[in-house]
């Protein structure tokens, strides 16, 4: 299980968002010794947390995979130092850039094994990675001199947007001295929204369940996550949009009296889609729903639904999924 749990496109516009990080990865400002770098001092709230950046970090770990793609597109893999947990397969045009930074542990490291590398900055996608009880809260850290920043998904006080997607990037982007290609990145995600938007304009929204583990209980994504704002931008509706939490377990007897008419299955970890699946579609409990009576799924790498740069193109690549004819 993800440590979510612990806390919780045209084909045509692809290549202008997605492969970004191929060009840009190695693209590290170069700075003249002692020159002052532009844009600084920076002062960013984050989830709470003041921090005033008197120059880019430049010794940085990554604790989840989304963020470490955020580091990677925006070109700052020279920043990166190490990083941990991959919940599925890294994008064809990060994997070069993914596989010169080391991994620190396949998981979340320990607080010594953190602090031995040396970092001046951690970055987490999910609240575990500062979990209390491994001693790597944000203020032990900050304690020994090392500063952090959180995924924003994991802070918002309402519901996550795509303009969250775009705050964090253009935040990252700061922080790291690269504003511009951050404000780049954005303005080709933007325009990649609104191209799906207009082919979805006459459809009619899907009801969707959104099953990413359980067995007792359904594991799902709620009203407050990035994922429900993907789902309504893919021609969908998120049949538990009001499950106040990111992600959440309901009850089957709820995905029941719901009557998704889509399934969409989020894939990573060792359970596979063909294992979710049939664990679905053998479920005499779900016979009746009609996403089960009509076999009707849909698949989205967990790395495409959580708060990062796949967002943007993912939702097309749902749309593409809940809704065919619209591409006819």
């Amino acid at each position: 299980m993800s440590s979510r749990r612990h806390a919780l496109i045209p084909a045509v516009l692809l290549p202008l968002l997605l492969p970004l990080a191929a060009c840009s990865a190695d693209a590290d400002p170069v700075r003249e010794a002692g020159a002052p770098a532009d844009g600084f001092p920076y002062t960013v709230t984050n989830c709470g947390v003041k921090t005033t950046f008197e120059a880019p970090p430049k010794r940085v770990v990554t604790m989840n995979q989304h963020v470490t793609e955020i580091m990677i597109e925006l070109g700052l893999t020279k920043s990166l130092i190490g990083t941990a947990w991959l919940d599925d397969q890294v994008l064809p045009a990060y994997d070069k850039a993914y596989k010169s930074v080391p991994v620190v542990a396949k998981e979340y490291p320990s607080k010594e094994k953190l602090l031995s590398v040396n970092p001046d900055f951690v970055y987490g996608g999910y609240a575990s990675a500062f979990a209390a009880k491994d001693g790597r809260t944000r203020d032990d850290l900050k304690g020994a001199g090392i500063d952090t920043r959180l995924n924003l998904e994991n802070c918002a006080k309402g519901k996550t947007s795509m303009d969250d997607v775009f705050r964090e990037v253009t935040e990252v982007g700061r922080t790291f001295g690269v504003a511009d290609r951050a404000a780049k990145w954005t303005a080709e995600a933007g325009t990649t929204l609104e191209t799906t938007a207009a082919g979805l304009e006459d459809v009619k929204p899907v009801p969707v369940f959104v099953y990413d583990s359980g067995d007792k209980t359904a594991f799902t994504a709620g009203g407050k996550g990035i994922g429900n704002d993907m789902i309504e931008r893919a021609g969908g509706r998120n049949v538990f949009a009001d499950l106040d939490k990111s992600f959440g377990d309901a009850t089957w007897e709820q995905v029941v009296a719901r009557r998704p008419e889509a399934i969409v299955i989020y894939d990573y970890g060792s359970t596979t889609v063909a294992q979710k699946k049939k664990r679905l579609l053998e479920d005499p409990v779900l016979k009746d729903v009609p996403a089960i009576r009509n076999k009707r799924f849909a698949v989205l790498p967990l790395s495409d639904a959580v708060l990062g740069v796949r967002a943007p193109a993912a939702v097309q690549r749902l749309a593409d999924q809940l809704h065919p004819e619209a591409g006819e």
